[in-house]
């Protein structure tokens, strides 16, 4: 992320103003939030059950428990196709956090090792503590992103030459392979391997109203963080110089970001599994789109990358019915090659 492209200009005064795009940013909203509303209506009547989109309006709006439609709806579509718009927003918002604290457009939670650390931790509580309630299940994945995040920033930080982007994009597939393959021998050892099955693949399905009950109020607040985090994090974005000399606590805007992206990452990691590439997508897009002001590129990210997650949730179930296509591989089929085009880009501007 180049400074000259970030669009700034200065005031009489020396402070920085931001060439944002509102009306843009409220047009993404506007349209994006529509998007999102037909998605879920679309993904309500799709399933092994043919529903129409009158019965899902039916049963959202005017619930009657005898109805067998109504029943799966509430009781099994919805919890699932709300759960990825969650998970979606998670992922989007913890990826934009991180590009603009670090002004790094390769870092997602998947490629930094977030989730694989999450991942090794529930392979252990499967292990070792099965039968826990989801509360400990997301909490235990809070402290699992953060020793994956902690270890790959220390990785990353042992070559010669210091912390770059593409050295701790590195550093970051080598400890998530390390770790994915810690957690896979742990599967085999202690005959668990059915239980992670599901976060190896990644997926919503099987998504409960109770696990949407937990996980809310962590990510409500998470989400809340960030957008009061936004304007700092823009001031980031531009360069920790600029950031100091316009009066930002850099030190405590980091910290501060860095347990919203841990939150944000773990809640979304314990309910879907290892999908990665959201977070790395969407901020990318975000930005063409209403430009480089974070108090836009958050809500919009989150809008945005539920809207994803749903889509991609809505194909997984469309590719070989009635089986399902892994969530992960279905997000995998857009993020690889936007990977490797932003990794070829970035080797380029080194």
């Amino acid at each position: 992320m180049k400074q000259e492209e970030l669009a700034v200009k200065s005031n009489a005064a020396g402070s920085v103003q931001l060439r944002s795009r509102p009306l843009a940013a409220t047009l993404v909203l506007t349209l994006g939030v529509a998007a999102l509303a037909l998605g879920v209506a679309v993904s309500a009547s799709f399933g092994a059950a043919d529903i129409g989109i009158a019965v899902v309006w039916q049963a959202i709006f005017h619930f009657q428990a005898d109805v067998t439609a109504h029943q799966i709806i509430h009781e099994i579509r919805l919890p699932r196709i709300l759960g990825g718009a969650m998970v979606g927003a998670c992922f989007a918002v913890a990826g934009a956090i991180m590009q603009g604290m670090t002004r790094n457009p390769l870092v997602d939670s998947g490629l930094l090792g977030i989730n694989a650390g999450s991942g090794f931790v529930l392979a252990m509580l499967f292990a070792f503590w099965p039968g826990l309630p989801f509360l400990y299940i997301i909490l235990f994945s809070f402290i699992g992103a953060g020793i994956g995040a902690g270890l790959v920033y220390g990785l990353g930080s042992l070559a010669k030459g210091g912390l770059t982007p593409v050295r701790l994009v590195l550093a970051g597939a080598a400890l998530s392979a390390l770790l994915v393959a810690l957690s896979e021998g742990i599967a085999l050892y202690f005959r668990v391997g059915q239980d992670l099955a599901f976060w190896y693949a990644g997926g919503v399905a099987g998504t409960k109203w109770v696990q949407l009950k937990i996980m809310l109020p962590f990510v409500g607040a998470a989400l809340l963080v960030a957008e009061v985090l936004s304007r700092s994090i823009t001031m980031l974005s531009l360069g920790e110089d600029v950031a100091r000399g316009l009066g930002q606590r850099s030190g405590l805007v980091k910290l501060t970001g860095t347990i919203v992206v841990l939150v944000l990452a773990g809640s979304a990691v314990a309910v879907v599994g290892a999908v990665g590439f959201v977070g790395l997508l969407i901020p990318h897009v975000t930005r063409r789109l209403v430009g480089v002001d974070y108090r836009w590129i958050i809500p919009c990210s989150a809008i945005l990358g539920s809207l994803l997650v749903v889509l991609a949730d809505l194909a997984a179930r469309m590719v070989n019915p009635p089986s399902e296509t892994p969530l992960g591989a279905i997000v995998a089929l857009i993020g690889v090659p936007f990977f490797l085009y932003l990794a070829r880009k970035e080797r380029r501007e080194l």
